[in-house]
C-alpha cells in the first residue's frame, strides 16, 4: 500500500515539500520540540482530483485511532496545506477553508473534501491572480489535535508595516482564532519591545508574554526571517499553531527574479563599499554566488549585504547596531566606521535605524564564527603568496576539468566540492588582507599626519618605496608597455590580466581573454595614445624621496619604526590587490562552470538567469525554475535601464518610481525624512590623493566612453575599478561618488600623483561635462567655480 498519510513526527526532508507550506513547517517545528499540537498530513497523492482514495482513508483512520488513544474525546481540526501556502511571497491566510471542532470519522471525512475543494474558490483565484500564480494549487490537507483555546492570537516578530525590529506586534481574541483571522471580531493588541521583550498591553495575557517572546525569538532564529506566528493558550499552556514569513517584509520573488532588500525591514543601506566592486545590475547567477560570501558576515538573521533591485547594498544598520551593542558610544562607533570602515559621513537629515541584537546572538553566534574565521585567516596569512600561487594553478586545472566534463553529476561535484570551497577560502584571505591593510594604513597615516601634515603624508603613502610594478591596479598599464617593447610575452600578459575588467564580478559578462582581439586592441590603444605614465611615476618617485629625506632630517629617531610601518602598508596593499586578482580569477572559473552547464542542459547563456542552486537542480533533472527565465531577463533589462541608485537608501525603495521623480536626489533616499535641498557650491568626500588643480569636468559613466577624456580634464564618475586604469594618466584629477581612501581611484591617483576626492555620493548628480571646478584632494573637497555648460 502506498504511503499517502504521515504523522508530523515522521515527515523527512525528502518529502517535506509535498506536505505543503503549512504541513511542512508544522512537521519541522514539531520535530524540533516546539509546542505544536499533534497531527498528520494527507499528501496530494491521497486524492484523485478532489476525491479521497480508499487506501488513503484507511491510513487516515489509523492515524485518528493513534491520536485518540491519548484522549478518547479528542476533537480535531482539518486545515489546508497548499504547496504555495505560507510561502515567502504569499501566505494565503484565511483564503482556503478550515473546519474546526470535529469528532466523528464521517464529519472528518466530509471536512477533508471541503478543505480540498476550497482551492478552486473565487477568493483563492482572485488572491492567486494578485500574487502572480497562474496554475491551480496542489494541496495537502492537515488533521491536527484541536486545542480548546482560552486566548488565540497572532504575533509579528517585526512591525509588518514599518519593518522595524525594535518591537513585536501582536493581537488576540478570546476563544478560537478563526474569528481573528476572518476579521469578524475586534482584537486586543499588545507589543513586546526588543531586545528584552518588555510587554505593553492588556493584563490578562501578560503572564504569558515572556513565553511568547522567547518562542518568537527562537522561531525567527530557526526559520531565518521575521515570522507571522499563530498561537493559542489553553489550560495555561502556550501552543504554536503556525509560523510563516511576514510577506510584507520579503525581499525576493523567485518567479520574476526581483530582489529588494529595502522591503525586508527598517534598515539604512549604503553602496559606499559595494558600489566599486559591483558596478552594474547583477544577474541571479552572480548574486547567488556572491551571496555565499555575504552570508558569512550576517548578524543573526539580519543580512550584512542585501540585494536592492539587482545592486548589492551594505546594511549600515546591522554594522552600526552590532558595534553600538558592544561599544555603547555613538561617537566612537561613527569614528571607526568613517576612519577605518571606509564609509563617508552620513548625509544631513539621515538617521540610523537600530536593530536590537540580543547579546546571546553575539556571544554564541557572531563571536564563535569570527573566532573560527580568524584561525583560518591566520593560517592563510602565514604563507599568503604560496597560497595565491596554489589558487592560480588550481584555477587553470579546474578550467580544464570543466571543459572536459561531459557528465552532469561530475560537473555538480566540481562546483560543490572544489570550486565553492576554494572561493570561500580565498575570500577569507581577501577579508584578512583588507582588515590588516585598512588598519595599518589608518594607523600610519594618523602618526604621519601629526608629524608632517596631510599632503606630505599622502606622498609617503603612495605605494611606499616605489614598487609600483608590484601593485595589481597599475599592472595592466605598466605591462602592456612591456609587451610593446618585447619585454613580456602576450601569453604572460593574458595570464596576468585576461580575467580582469570593468565588469569582472558579473558572471554573464565575458572575460577580456575570451576576445581573441583583446590584446591587439590594448597594444593599438597604447601605440595610438601613449600615456605619460613613466613620467608621472618618475615624478612621484622624486616626490617620495624628497618627502622621505625631509622626514629623516626632522625626525631621525622615528625613521626606523615609521619605515617598518610604511613597509607593512606596502606589503599589505600589494597582498590585498593580489588576493583580489586571484579571487576574480575564481569568479572566471565559476563563469566557465555556468557556460559548460549551459551546454549540457541546452540552456546556453540563459543559465545566467538561474541561481547556482537552481542550476544544480537543472543539472539533476529538475526543471521547475526554467519557466522563470524569461521574466527574470525582463526584470534585469528593466533595472539595467535605470540610473544608478542612491548611495544611501532607507525605507521601501521602488527604483522605477524614484527614477521617474524629477526632484529625486541621487545621493540619498529616505521615504520618511525631509531631506534638505543641496545648495552649497562645495562637494565633500574623502581625501583620496593630495594636490590642488583647477580644470574642466569630463563626466563619464562607463570606461568605454574613455576616448572622450582629453588630457588635463577632471574625470568625474560614479566609481572606478581596474578597467578604468588606462584613463588615469590623462586626467588632471579624479572625483567619484563611491569609494574611500583604499578604493581603486584613491590608490591609483596617489600612485601617479594626481589629486583625487572619492566617496562624494552626489558628484555625478551635481557636475556635468564643461563645468569648471577646483579639486582639493588633500582636504577632500570639490569647489564648483563655473556652471557654464560649454564643453571644453
Amino acid at each position: 500500500m502506498e504511503i499517502n498519510v504521515m504523522p508530523f513526527s515522521e515527515i523527512h526532508l525528502d518529502i517535506i515539500a509535498s506536505a505543503g507550506g503549512k504541513g511542512g513547517t508544522l512537521a519541522k517545528l514539531f520535530q524540533k520540540g516546539y509546542p505544536v499540537p499533534d497531527g498528520f498530513v494527507i499528501f496530494p497523492s491521497s486524492f484523485l482530483e478532489d476525491e479521497l482514495i480508499h487506501d488513503a482513508w484507511l491510513q487516515i483512520e489509523a492515524q485518528l485511532n493513534r491520536m485518540r488513544r491519548k484522549s478518547p474525546d479528542m476533537r480535531f481540526a482539518v486545515r489546508s496545506s497548499a504547496l504555495s501556502e505560507d510561502s515567502a511571497w504569499a501566505s494565503f491566510a484565511g483564503e482556503f477553508e478550515t473546519v474546526l471542532d470535529l469528532h466523528s470519522d464521517a464529519r472528518i471525512k466530509s471536512a477533508i473534501q471541503e478543505v480540498r475543494q476550497s482551492r478552486h474558490s473565487e477568493r483563492v483565484q482572485a488572491y492567486s491572480k494578485a500574487k502572480g500564480f497562474t496554475q491551480d494549487h496542489e494541496m495537502a490537507v492537515i488533521i491536527q489535535q484541536m486545542v480548546k483555546s482560552e486566548f488565540s492570537g497572532v504575533l509579528f516578530t517585526a512591525n509588518p508595516v514599518s519593518g522595524s525590529r525594535t518591537e513585536m506586534v501582536g493581537n488576540y481574541v478570546h476563544g478560537l482564532g478563526d474569528e481573528l483571522v476572518s476579521g469578524e471580531t475586534e482584537p486586543y493588541t499588545f507589543t513586546l519591545l526588543c531586545p528584552k521583550g518588555h510587554y505593553d498591553g492588556p493584563r490578562e495575557i501578560q503572564p504569558y508574554s515572556h513565553q511568547l517572546f522567547k518562542l518568537a525569538q527562537r522561531l525567527e532564529q530557526d526559520l531565518g526571517c521575521p515570522q507571522d506566528i499563530e498561537w493559542t493558550i489553553a489550560k495555561n499552556k502556550l501552543y504554536l499553531l503556525q509560523s510563516r514569513p511576514i510577506t510584507t517584509l520579503i525581499g525576493y520573488r523567485p518567479e520574476s527574479g526581483e530582489w529588494n532588500a529595502s522591503l525586508t525591514g527598517d534598515f539604512l543601506w549604503t553602496n559606499q563599499m559595494s558600489g566599486e566592486v559591483f558596478t552594474e545590475v547583477m544577474t541571479p547567477s552572480s548574486w547567488s554566488v556572491w551571496e555565499i560570501l555575504f552570508n558569512l558576515l550576517s548578524v543573526g538573521d539580519v543580512p550584512s549585504v542585501g540585494n536592492i533591485c539587482g545592486r548589492p547594498y551594505v546594511n549600515y544598520s546591522a554594522m552600526y547596531s552590532f558595534m553600538i551593542t558592544i561599544m555603547r558610544k555613538h561617537e566612537r562607533v561613527m569614528n571607526i566606521l568613517e576612519s577605518t570602515g571606509g564609509f563617508a559621513s552620513l548625509p544631513e537629515g539621515i538617521s540610523i535605524p537600530v536593530i536590537p541584537i540580543p547579546f546571546k546572538t553575539i556571544l554564541f553566534g557572531v563571536i564563535p564564527r569570527e573566532m573560527r574565521a580568524e584561525r583560518t585567516k591566520r593560517k592563510l596569512m602565514a604563507r599568503p603568496h604560496e597560497y595565491l600561487a596554489h589558487v592560480h594553478a588550481r584555477c587553470i586545472e579546474l578550467q580544464n576539468q570543466i571543459q572536459q566534463t561531459s557528465e552532469k553529476k561530475q560537473l555538480i561535484s566540481l562546483f560543490c566540492d572544489e570550486i565553492k570551497p576554494l572561493l570561500i577560502e580565498t575570500y577569507t584571505l581577501q577579508d584578512a588582507s583588507n582588515e590588516r591593510s585598512v588598519l595599518q594604513f589608518a594607523s600610519v597615516k594618523r602618526d604621519l599626519i601629526k608629524l608632517l601634515g596631510e599632503e606630505q603624508t599622502n606622498i609617503l603613502l603612495s605605494t611606499v618605496g616605489g614598487n609600483w610594478e608590484e601593485l595589481a591596479s597599475l599592472g595592466p598599464l605598466v605591462d602592456i608597455s612591456k609587451v610593446a617593447r618585447g619585454e613580456m610575452s602576450r601569453e604572460a600578459y593574458i595570464d596576468l590580466y585576461g580575467h580582469r575588467g570593468p565588469f569582472e564580478n558579473e558572471l554573464a559578462n565575458p572575460r577580456p581573454k575570451e576576445d581573441p582581439n583583446w590584446i591587439n586592441e590594448q597594444l593599438f590603444k597604447q601605440q595610438e595614445s601613449p600615456n605619460n605614465l613613466d613620467q608621472l611615476l618618475d615624478d612621484r618617485r622624486a616626490e617620495f624621496e624628497i618627502a622621505w629625506q625631509r622626514f629623516k632630517d626632522h625626525y631621525p629617531r622615528k625613521v626606523k619604526p615609521i619605515q617598518q610601518k610604511l613597509d607593512n602598508v606596502t606589503e599589505k596593499s600589494q597582498l590585498r590587490e593580489a588576493t583580489r586578482s586571484e579571487l576574480t580569477r575564481i569568479v572566471g572559473v565559476i563563469r566557465e562552470f555556468f557556460l559548460r552547464a549551459g551546454e549540457l542542459t541546452n540552456l546556453g547563456d540563459d543559465v545566467f538567469f538561474l541561481t547556482y542552486q537552481e542550476l544544480i537542480e537543472a543539472l539533476s533533472g529538475q526543471d521547475t525554475s526554467l519557466s522563470f527565465i524569461a521574466d527574470r531577463k525582463e526584470t534585469h533589462a528593466r533595472y539595467s535601464a535605470l540610473p544608478r541608485y542612491p548611495s544611501f537608501i532607507r525605507g521601501r525603495f521602488d527604483p522605477i518610481l524614484w527614477a521617474a521623480d524629477p526632484n529625486r536626489r541621487s545621493d540619498v533616499y529616505d521615504i520618511d525624512a525631509h531631506l534638505p535641498t543641496v545648495e552649497s557650491e562645495t562637494i565633500t568626500g574623502f581625501a583620496g590623493s593630495s594636490g590642488r588643480v583647477e580644470g574642466y569636468v569630463r563626466r563619464i559613466d562607463h570606461p568605454e566612453e574613455g576616448i572622450q577624456l582629453q588630457p588635463g580634464e577632471i574625470l568625474v564618475t560614479a566609481t572606478t575599478n581596474i578597467g578604468w586604469t588606462p584613463l588615469f594618466p590623462r586626467a588632471a584629477a579624479i572625483v567619484t561618488d563611491i569609494g574611500a581612501q583604499l578604493s581603486h581611484a584613491a590608490i591609483v591617483a596617489r600612485e601617479i600623483g594626481i589629486p583625487a576626492v572619492v566617496g562624494c555620493s552626489n558628484a555625478t548628480a551635481r557636475l556635468r561635462t564643461g563645468d569648471r571646478v577646483l579639486v582639493d584632494g588633500g582636504k577632500g573637497i570639490v569647489e564648483i567655480l563655473d556652471k557654464e555648460t560649454q564643453t571644453p
